[in-house]
């Protein structure tokens, strides 16, 4: 019965060793694995640089804006109708020849004619050498229906050669009441040389 005890008891000795071996390695093995871990957190962890806005730059092209002269366009272009005025003394240049709004009534019957009044004489220029833009006409070419100037305010009124120094010149303008669908028109400038068949912009 002894002898049986003692085999038993070696027999539950060896298993004891074999177990504390067995929890032994699975220790050593997850001790590494935690040691391992926390080695690649820490150099995960490393922040990575972020590029200051300052120095950051976007490779998309900016797109440029129309300024205001390319985006208005006119029927009229520089120098097309130049006229002379009182003889020599001056010239008379139609800058353009717009159809707008009318304020007071919504109607688009209105033309807005911008010119330029450049003085050419050095002397003989007298007082009385007055351009009175604000009574200046408007002809259909086709039916030969007159059109005259909305009113006083809406002009610079006269123009006087006199006070402007030679090669010098003036802007000016005048609102011409004009029926919507009129196209073209014939300009009349007092004491200047009839404007012949002049485009209206819209």
């Amino acid at each position: 019965m002894s002898t049986f005890l003692s085999s038993v008891a070696v027999l539950l000795s060896t298993l004891a060793l074999g177990c504390s071996g067995y929890v032994a390695y699975e220790l050593f093995t997850l001790r590494e694995t935690l040691n391992a871990t926390n080695t690649n957190t820490l150099s995960n962890s490393t922040p990575t640089q972020v590029p200051s806005p300052t120095t950051t730059t976007s490779s998309k092209e900016p797109i440029a804006s129309p300024s205001p002269a390319t985006a208005t366009t006119s029927a009229i272009q520089p120098g097309q109708f130049v006229q002379p005025a009182f003889g020599n003394k001056a010239e008379v240049e139609l800058l353009s020849a717009k159809r707008i709004k009318d304020p007071q009534t919504g109607n688009r019957d209105v033309i807005n004619v911008q010119m330029r009044i450049r003085r050419l004489a050095t002397d003989g220029v007298v007082g009385s050498d007055i351009i009175s833009v604000s009574s200046a006409t408007a002809r259909n070419p086709d039916t030969s229906e007159t059109y005259k100037g909305v009113a006083l305010d809406r002009s610079t009124g006269s123009v006087s050669l006199f006070q402007v120094r030679p090669q010098a010149s003036a802007d000016a303008y005048v609102w011409l009441r004009v029926p919507d669908g009129v196209n073209n028109l014939d300009i009349f400038v007092p004491d200047t040389a009839a404007f012949k068949n002049v485009p209206i912009s819209s």
